[in-house]
Formats: structure tokens, C-alpha cells, sequence
């Protein structure tokens, strides 16, 4: 029996569960940046891989609606039904079966008016998807502000903000939008006048990211509150650093595995809500595209045409519960002490 030289030996490689080959005595795992660790944890997840490719999808055609609306050659705004009589029947539903799905109109035909369902889909998720997402990223702003302010100073600050905190959990939220989005739209436009579609829009943002920062804000300030007496804060504090240079090198580097995990979480909450709105006829309406508008249409005419339904209400199912999924994944690899 031959045992290896040390020159062999050295060269001996040990290869992790990952498959990927490591130093020997065990230092693969060692090397690695918690942001590499976090994302080989979310690859082995299939459900966050695919649910990751779904949400990424949505985006990119609602990104790209101009464009693909253009290639398909249609638009939501024609009146493809009235303009074409034979398209729709003497009751205003489409001719052929299945809502008029036809290879030029793929999603069929909207009842009544006849917009084509495809491309007015398409502009419905760009624009619900805009305004959740620049929603996401005030309150996500708005939040970490007033959390690392309220933990970091503590004291009778803390004590006001959370009160603050408490008042606006402690209501719904729709009824907060609401009530308060036709007291903003009617203080800045006259009865008389329409209003104009980007003060809406700016509106509803404003009115969602009110209301919708304070669970951000709260998680934020316990974990400050946490993290403030930690040995490298106070070590910080004993060599001079400043509040700003404490709080931009020491608690927020800490700070952004709960922002990702909420905000991931959060912007599904607001796509539900902002469509919830439009559904309710407060915010977006018609002949604006949108996934509430879509939903609230289609209610009206689901009895004689549930092709008209079928296919904005599948395709915001399937986007909250990627994105859901996602945010679990993503919380799992980042924290694997939650891991389901």
C-alpha cells in the first residue's frame, strides 16, 4: 500500500455539498462573502429560482409593452369592436367563441367597446407595476429614515415616532387610501376640470407611501435598537466617529437583509392595493389601463364573457405569488436561521 507525498497531499483539494472545490482543513466556506453564501443558498431553492424568472418576466414585458404593443400592432385605446362590426354581436360580445380569441386578437376582444384584451393587459401590468414599485421604493426610503432616526436616538424621540408607528398599524390601510386620496385630488384640481392622468398617478404614490411606511420603520427601529449597544457601535462612539459616520458604517451595512426581505415582500402588497383602488374606483379609471380597471370591468360582464376575466385575474395571481414566493426564497438565503 503507497501513502501520498506531501507534495500530493498539499495539492489535495476537498470538494463541499455546494460542488464547487475548496481549500483543504475545511476553510471552503470561510472564503466566501456572506453575499456569495446568500446566493448560493437561494440557487438550490427551485421554488425562488422560478419564482425569480416569473417576476423578472412580468417586469421585462411591462417594460417593454410600447414595443411588444407595436410588433402585435394594436394599442389599448382603439375600439377595434366599434370600429368593426362584425367583430361583435347585436349585445356588444364578441362574435367568436372563447371572448374573440383570434390570431389578431390573441386575448380575445373587451364586450361593448372592443378594445383588444392583450395589449390593454399589457398596459395594465406596466402601469400597476410603476406605480407599486416607485411606491416600494419611497416607503423602503421613508422607512430606514425614520427607523435608524427613531432607534438610533432613542429617547423622547423614539417615544413620539413609535406612538405615530402605533396610530397608523393600528387602522386598515385601504381605508386610509380611500378616504384620503379624493380630499388631495380635490384640493389641487377643480370639480369642473378632469384631472390630468400623472396627478393621479403622483397621488396615489404619495397617499400609498403615507400610509404604508411605518411596518418598514418599525422593524427597522428594533433591529437599531439592537444593534446600538453592540461592542462595534459603542467601539465607534469611544474613538470620536461621528452620529452620520456610525450610522452609514456600522448600522446600515447591518441593516439590509430586513430592508431586502420587507421591501421584497411589500411591493406585492401594493400591486394588490393599488388594484384594490382602481377596482373601487378611487385612483385609475377608464379608459386608462390598468389591472384593477381590467378586474372591475370584467366583474360587469364575467355572466355572458369570462374570457374577459380570465386572464388579467390569472395573470395577477400568478405575479403576487411568485413574488410572495420570491421574498420567502429571498429570506431564506440571506437568514438561514428562518429557513422553512
Amino acid at each position: 500500500m503507497t501513502s501520498s507525498t506531501p507534495a500530493t497531499a498539499a495539492t489535495l483539494e476537498v470538494t463541499d455539498e455546494t460542488g464547487t472545490a475548496s481549500p483543504p482543513n475545511g476553510q471552503g466556506s470561510k472564503g466566501r462573502s456572506p453575499g456569495r453564501l446568500a446566493w448560493i443558498r437561494f440557487r438550490r431553492d427551485r421554488a425562488g429560482v422560478i419564482s425569480a424568472c416569473v417576476v423578472i418576466f412580468f417586469f421585462v414585458i411591462a417594460l417593454c409593452a410600447p414595443l411588444i404593443a407595436k410588433v402585435y400592432g394594436k394599442n389599448p385605446y382603439d375600439t377595434y369592436g366599434m370600429d368593426d362590426p362584425s367583430l361583435l354581436n347585436e349585445f356588444g360580445y364578441p362574435v367568436k367563441p372563447n371572448g374573440g380569441i383570434s390570431g389578431d386578437f390573441w386575448f380575445g376582444l373587451e364586450p361593448s367597446l372592443g378594445r383588444d384584451v392583450f395589449t390593454f393587459l399589457l398596459y395594465g401590468i406596466r402601469n400597476s407595476l410603476l406605480i407599486a414599485a416607485a411606491t416600494t421604493v419611497l416607503v423602503t426610503l421613508l422607512g430606514i429614515a425614520v427607523g435608524i432616526t427613531a432607534g438610533y436616538l432613542g429617547g423622547k424621540t423614539d417615544y413620539f415616532i413609535g406612538r405615530i408607528i402605533d396610530i397608523l398599524l393600528a387602522f386598515p390601510s385601504t381605508l386610509f387610501y380611500i378616504a384620503f386620496f379624493p380630499v388631495m385630488i380635490s384640493v389641487l384640481v377643480s370639480p369642473e376640470d378632469k384631472t390630468p392622468k400623472w396627478l393621479i398617478v403622483t397621488s396615489l404614490i404619495t397617499v400609498m407611501t403615507a400610509f404604508g411606511w411605518a411596518p418598514m420603520a418599525r422593524l427597522l427601529r428594533g433591529e437599531v435598537l439592537a444593534l446600538r449597544e453592540r461592542e462595534f457601535v459603542e467601539a465607534a462612539k469611544v474613538t470620536g466617529a461621528s452620529p452620520a459616520r456610525i450610522i452609514f458604517k456600522e448600522l446600515l451595512p447591518n441593516l439590509w437583509t430586513p430592508i431586502l426581505i420587507q421591501a421584497t415582500l411589500a411591493l406585492p402588497l401594493f400591486v394588490t392595493a393599488e388594484a384594490g383602488l382602481a377596482f373601487l374606483g378611487v385612483g385609475l379609471e377608464e379608459p386608462t389601463p390598468d389591472w384593477g380597471v381590467i378586474i372591475q370591468r370584467g366583474s360587469e360582464v364575467y355572466q355572458d364573457d369570462i374570457t374577459f376575466m380570465v386572464f388579467p385575474g390569472l395573470a395577477m395571481v400568478i405575479f403576487v405569488v411568485a413574488f410572495n414566493l420570491l421574498g420567502d426564497s429571498v429570506r431564506d438565503a440571506l437568514d438561514p436561521k428562518t429557513k422553512r
